[in-house]
This record gives C-alpha cells, sequence and structure tokens, in this order.
C-alpha cells in the first residue's frame, strides 16, 4: 500500500467518524427540542425537517453534552448567517453584539437631524 493511498484511507475514515458523530448528535438534539429555528423562528416538520440544522454554541463540534446545552437547532439560512458572523468577526477583529461582547457602535446616522430641522423652520 502507498503512502497516498494510506492517507486517503485514513481521511475517508475520518470523514465516516465525523459524519457518525454528527448524526448521532443530531438525533439527540432532534429528541430535545421543538423542530424550531432558534433565531427566525421557523417551523419544521418530518417532511421539511432535512432544512434544520444543529449548531454548535461554542463552535467545538466535540463539545456534544447529552443534556443538548451546547447545540441549538437553526434553519439552513441562520446558520450559514451564524457561521458567516464568526467569520466577520475573525477578520475585522470584533465578536458579535449578540454575545455582548466587543465595541458597540458609535456612528449615529441622524445626529444633526434635529439642527437641520430647527434651521427650516
Amino acid at each position: 500500500m502507498t503512502d497516498e493511498e494510506r492517507l486517503d484511507r485514513i481521511v475517508a475514515q475520518a470523514r465516516r467518524d465525523q459524519d457518525r458523530r454528527a448524526q448521532d448528535y443530531r438525533e439527540q438534539a432532534l429528541k430535545l427540542f421543538p423542530w424550531i429555528c432558534g433565531r427566525c423562528g421557523r417551523e419544521f416538520t418530518r417532511e421539511t425537517l432535512s432544512g434544520l440544522t444543529v449548531h454548535h454554541k461554542d463552535h467545538d463540534h466535540d463539545n456534544n453534552p447529552s443534556d443538548g446545552s451546547n447545540w441549538e437547532l437553526l434553519c439552513l439560512y441562520c446558520h450559514d448567517n451564524e457561521h458567516m458572523r464568526q467569520v466577520d468577526a475573525a477578520r475585522f477583529g470584533t465578536t458579535g453584539a449578540r454575545q455582548g461582547q466587543g465595541e458597540a457602535g458609535t456612528y449615529k446616522a441622524f445626529a444633526g437631524l434635529e439642527d437641520l430641522l430647527k434651521e427650516k423652520k
């Protein structure tokens, strides 16, 4: 067996193991929580359940407590949005306001509006 074949087997096994773990915690989460997106509130049925994903709150896919305390069910769109927020935070050096961290925005779009309105009267 060549090194390349050995590496291919290792990668394939790792992917199978990851898929198995994901299926295990997804099944647990679907039993624990109502089939509703935790962000947008969209409800899911057995027919649409494939659009509901399990999000790891701490972003550690190996942290799967059986009580579900690290999981939340999110629709595909909200799940993608959550991960893009993490990408943006890494890129721009801030964390989301949702976690209560990082700097709050300071720009005030209507800061001078009152003065402008007074001038026109």
